[in-house]
């Protein structure tokens, strides 16, 4: 198990301040010994330099990373990859679609990112219809992926959220989950919380076989 964190600024709005980051990791930290991942989403507001200044002012933690958003600056790509290997920060790439999954593996094969950053999110549902994921969006990430090694994880949006990360687990990948894909049950209730949300799928799916492991995400 691992913690994944967004930020906000003091208006509300999408953040990857790093000293904010600062802050609530310290404060997670404080509180729990599982490893933190911060997210370096864009969100159509940052460029790759804000990107960058995010991901240079961390250190020994985890961070989520858009593929096609850091392949906006080619340039700064591999002074990207370079920085954060150097100040050990552990990158999840995140994926959209099944082209960005064969982008990424030609980037590993071709040495333009660290193995250790053989890691991967298949986000589903973001650009589907009112957002709404479905088991069978997995298929193209998949098979796109075939048979090389990949340390693979999924997050849903919609309320077939749980579905869809279960049968992540069911086909050897991993889950992430929480309001930021989705507040609903797969009964159509809205989750009162989101410590609901989590109990309600771990639940789930310890009665299919599994349990929370400590790691990375």
């Amino acid at each position: 198990m691992a913690i994944h964190v967004h930020v906000r600024d003091a208006a509300g709005s999408h953040s990857i301040c790093p000293v904010r980051y600062g802050d609530v990791t310290k404060k997670i930290a404080e509180a729990t010994t599982l490893r933190i991942q911060v997210s370096t989403e864009a969100a159509g507001i940052f460029d790759v330099p804000a990107q960058y200044e995010c991901l240079s002012r961390l250190a020994d933690t985890e961070a989520s990373v858009s593929l096609r958003e850091i392949s906006r600056s080619p340039e700064m790509f591999e002074k990207t990859y370079s920085m954060a290997e150097k100040r050990r920060v552990d990158i999840q790439h995140i994926l959209y679609d099944a082209d960005e999954v064969t982008a990424l593996l030609q980037k590993f094969d071709k040495g333009e990112i660290p193995e250790q950053n053989r890691r991967a999110i298949f986000v589903l549902g973001r650009y589907a219809q009112k957002q709404r994921s479905s088991i069978a969006d997995l298929t193209a990430f998949l098979d796109s992926m075939g048979d090389n090694q990949l340390r693979w994880s999924v997050c849903a949006f919609g309320q077939a959220e749980h579905d869809c990360l279960l049968a992540a687990l069911e086909l050897g990948g991993h889950a992430r989950i929480g309001f930021e894909n989705n507040c609903l049950a797969p009964d159509g209730q809205v989750f009162d919380s989101n410590e609901a949300s989590v109990a309600a799928f771990v639940d789930r799916a310890a009665k299919a076989g599994f349990s929370p492991v400590r790691g990375a995400l």
